[in-house]
């Protein structure tokens, strides 16, 4: 079933039926969705397909082959080898003449590894013969960096040459709920917390019924796809897999500046720097910075990918268990016991998405929306606030607070945020946003009545 990328397929489908020549570059996270739309809009047109190997030139160019026969006679068994690169674009060419030719290079980074010149080459025939052909190029990869700097950077021979460009970002906490509609929003806001939207995780965490079974069967088990799923990553995608893992522990037990994590996995800050950079790329770790404030001193290192924050937060500790086949008194006793200490920075992300994508007459028309910290002038006391919108224009902000507990949250909490909404000093308006899973005090719903706070619930967030 193919869910949640309708935007992206309708304006992939508008570009097709215009009849021009086409160069799409779809790029995005490995397991994110990418292949997936590729196929969904690619099963009801003419299209050769062809999913590159980290291999040889020739095993490409075999590989190339046997897609174009298949497209020219998909009956057909025998399928011989074009004698080069050229010689296959050139049947491509050939087979444009005639109607509409969808021409898909997936994993586009694997092949330019292989075929150096290949980007060249391309950019060649886009220039002096498929502008005017009837062909609907797709470059697809899942190396963000070489896609971003590779293949629409300003030093690559492709560079201009697109026609247009889809980063796949994961799903947002409102569309994985899609995939598992008979749940309700608390379940179903744990799955976003394990899985972080990525289609592949959410499909393989295999929720039907009882999302406890799911977690322990699919991720607690060691003959798991989900358990194997981080070290797997890190080996196909990384060359020091263990140095990275160190990174990613450090992280996950705490160590956030820069010079936390070079100390506890002794590496100097110059080289960890260079592996937090791609983790950052690979979409596991994010460098954030106070919302109002440059990259500097106050910055720090994030586990974003949440099937790795999570990972990386249970499986270690409960790793006796789950090697002696008791893990599932543990589960019950130590991850589900923390589990709510665990969703805290998941749903700052999910209220943060909330404001940006769903939220109706918004008082302030936001330019970004993320997390404060830093010291107050005044009392000289560290101040942490969940969410700060900041406008486009004027100084007017929306102040938030996030809670994912089960009791009611009062009074206390609006006086709170208005006492740490004074950092940002005199002269600006606030409006205050308050997020909670348990609900709200009666004290509190009146303040809300007098246009003091919004207050929203889980519920809310999910209509």
């Amino acid at each position: 079933m193919f869910l949640c990328r309708e935007k992206e397929l309708q304006k992939l489908n508008k570009r097709y039926f215009g009849d021009e020549f086409e160069c799409i570059v779809i790029y995005g996270r490995r397991r994110v969705g990418k292949t997936a739309l590729i196929n969904e809009f690619c099963k009801d047109k003419k299209n050769i397909y062809f999913s590159a190997l980290d291999t040889t030139p020739q095993e490409n160019l075999k590989i190339l082959s046997k897609s174009i026969y298949s497209c020219k006679n998909p009956s057909g068994s025998h399928a011989p080898k074009f004698e080069s690169f050229d010689d296959a674009f050139a049947e491509i060419t050939t087979m444009s003449e005639q109607e509409r030719i969808v021409f898909v290079i997936d994993e586009y980074p694997y092949l330019a590894k292989a075929e150096k010149s290949i980007s060249s080459r391309l950019q060649h025939l886009i220039d002096h013969v498929w502008s005017s052909h009837n062909i609907y190029l797709i470059l697809c990869g899942s190396s963000m960096s070489f896609m971003e700097y590779q293949v629409l950077g300003y030093e690559s021979p492709l560079y201009g040459r697109r026609t247009a460009q889809f980063k796949i970002e994961p799903l947002t906490y409102k569309e994985t709920a899609a995939f598992n509609t008979q749940l309700d929003v608390e379940q179903n806001s744990i799955i976003y917390g394990i899985t972080g939207g990525i289609p592949h995780y959410i499909n393989k965490l295999h929720v039907q019924k009882n999302l406890d079974e799911a977690v322990l069967e699919n991720i607690f088990d060691r003959t798991s796809y989900l358990f194997e799923e981080p070290e797997n990553l890190l080996k196909q995608e990384l060359r020091e897999p263990a140095v990275y893992n160190s990174i990613i522990t450090a992280i996950a037990e705490g160590a956030s500046r820069l010079n936390e994590i070079a100390t506890k996995t002794g590496l100097e800050t110059g080289p960890c720097t260079k592996y937090l950079k791609v983790l950052a790329d690979l979409g596991i770790v994010q460098k954030e910075t106070p919302i109002t404030e440059k990259i500097g001193k106050k910055s720090i290192y994030m586990l974003v990918d949440n099937l790795f924050r999570f990972w990386y937060r249970f499986v270690p500790q409960n790793i006796v268990a789950i090697n002696s086949g008791r893990i599932t008194s543990c589960y019950e006793n130590v991850v589900k016991k923390n589990l709510s200490d665990y969703m805290g920075l998941v749903f700052e992300k999910m209220c943060k998405d909330y404001l940006i994508y769903y939220a109706d007459n918004l008082p302030v028309s936001l330019r970004a929306v993320g997390q404060w910290w830093g010291t107050d002038a005044v009392t000289r006391k560290q101040v942490q606030i969940d969410i700060v919108g900041t406008p486009i224009e004027g100084t007017e902000y929306i102040i938030g607070s996030c809670k994912f507990r089960n009791e009611s949250i009062g009074v206390d909490e609006l006086e709170l945020l208005k006492k740490y909404a004074q950092v940002f000093g005199k002269g600006s308006k606030y409006y205050f946003y308050i997020f909670s899973k348990g609900g709200f005090t009666e004290g509190l719903r009146e303040l809300e009545q007098k246009g003091e706070v919004r207050l929203l619930t889980l519920e809310d967030i999910y209509r």
